[in-house]
């Protein structure tokens, strides 16, 4: 039986698009830390090194190939592009990412094994890319569960192949392998129809219902969605870039095994990233509409709300870091994560921080400050990487943690100031429009202030 046309096109609330996500993001990063804590259990600090490093090289390219477009799709209130445009660009940039990592480890000098386990999970990250822009398209219609649902099927997906390929064969490569077959088979088998049904109730000049998730090769269009998305491309990469630094520098100066202890420490800060990632996909969107209608109150009041979350998510990961660090890792991991309790703790005070200036990156990206980005996040990773080179030779993990400390503070001060400035040209342009309505004798202003408390009132509710 087909889906009724009116679930699948009408938009959830707010709150059912948050649960959602959570639920997904929840189930999605505990798949993800599983993977770590099977190869520390199953393997050794070296085989989590050897899988952090592959994601240290493959990330930052498949990165910069999404462009985020994704945002760009969620954040189009005027739907200039269509999912054609979208999906047509994510080929060919995902085409030439997989090229870049296949060049990269023909030069880097890995041994085989290394290079083997870098190129599966640039092909693991081809799949996931492109179930990326399907991802946006849903995210657009505010149907953020059958997004959920995806992340949940790929997560359990990706631990039950992972772990069965180290298993059977002690091998992080062939585990690798079996996971990217398990990620193609959730973008053929679920997201192309998602992105189907959703576009089944069509807007004019999509089409028909047969051409509707086929790439558009419009090349004017193309070019000009890639010079839009273009600089959140640069910032997306940046970004990852930041992630990855310390593991290069770690690599580099502690070899696989210091590695190996770091990045699992690090990405424990994924369980605080399930809440604020949740909350900002599912805010964006609304984000986006408010700004575009000029609606100040219910844009920084939206902004608060999330970033007072973030301070107490952040809190309560620094304090169980400092009260049960030490178990934790032990329980997680093996006793030789528990000597290293003091980077974990600093590990969780940037994660804290970086909860903070992510809310207000998704703020920035709402208001369409996409240009900006690019110099702040150059600062960042400019900072990320000095640090790294000071710190990290003579303080080892706790150098690195250093190194990220202070990247960190150098994002949230930048995010800081756009948002700001971002909510002052809001106000002078609102503040022009009602003086221009009451020189041209309007009864009311384009946007009157009731206008203002209905719509922040329909926000509440949602």
């Amino acid at each position: 039986m087909s889906t009724p046309a009116y679930s699948i096109s009408s938009r959830l609330s707010l709150r059912a698009n948050f649960s959602w996500t959570f639920v997904g993001n929840v189930v999605y990063a505990g798949c993800q830390w599983g993977m770590l804590v099977v190869l520390a259990k199953l393997g050794s600090p070296e085989m989590v090194g050897q899988f952090a490093l592959g994601l240290a090289i493959a990330v930052p390219v498949m990165a910069f190939a999404t462009l985020k477009t994704r945002l760009v799709q969620a954040t189009d209130a005027k739907r200039e592009y269509l999912f054609g445009d979208y999906l047509g660009l994510r080929l060919i940039t995902t085409a030439l990412a997989l090229l870049v990592i296949a060049g990269v480890v023909l030069v880097s000098g890995y041994r085989l094994e290394t290079a083997l386990v870098i190129l599966a999970i640039g092909v693991a990250k081809t799949f996931e890319s492109i179930s990326d822009v399907f991802y946006g398209l849903l995210q657009q219609r505010e149907r953020m569960d059958r997004v959920a649902k995806s992340l949940m099927i790929r997560g359990v997906l990706s631990l039950l192949a992972l772990s069965v390929g180290v298993y059977l064969t002690g091998s992080v490569f062939w585990g690798v392998v079996i996971l990217a077959i398990a990620w193609a088979s959730v973008l053929i088998g679920y997201d192309i129809r998602s992105g189907a049904l959703m576009l089944s109730n069509l807007t004019p000049g999509e089409g028909d219902r047969r051409a509707v998730v086929r790439p558009r090769w419009e090349v004017r269009t193309l070019v000009r969605l890639a010079w839009l998305a273009l600089p959140l491309g640069i910032v997306v990469t940046l970004d990852a870039l930041r992630t990855s630094i310390p593991r290069y520098f770690v690599a580099q100066y502690l070899g696989e095994y210091g590695l190996g202890i770091f990045a699992p420490m690090a990405y424990l800060k994924k369980a605080g990233n399930t809440v604020i990632i949740a909350l900002g996909l599912s805010a964006c969107p609304r984000l986006a509409k408010y700004y575009a209608a000029r609606n100040g109150l219910a844009f920084r009041t939206l902004l608060l709300k999330l970033v007072g979350i973030s301070v107490l998510v952040g809190g309560a990961a620094v304090l169980v870091s400092i009260v049960a660090g030490r178990e934790i890792l032990t329980l997680l991991y093996r006793p030789e994560y528990a000597q290293h309790q003091d980077v974990f703790v600093m590990l969780m005070v940037a994660a804290g921080i970086d909860f903070i200036a992510t809310f207000l990156d998704y703020g920035m990206t709402a208001a369409r400050y996409f240009r900006v980005q690019v110099p702040l996040l150059a600062v960042v990773t400019g900072t990320a990487a000095l640090a790294c080179l000071w710190l990290v030779p003579p303080y080892g993990l706790r150098g690195a943690a250093m190194a990220v400390i202070l990247a960190t503070l150098v994002r949230l001060s930048g995010s800081l100031v756009i948002v700001l400035y971002a909510l002052r040209a809001l106000h002078r342009h609102t503040t022009k429009d009602e003086h221009h309505s009451v020189k041209m004798g309007k009864a009311q202003p384009a946007l009157t202030s009731q206008a203002r408390s209905s719509s922040h009132e329909s926000y509440r509710h949602d």
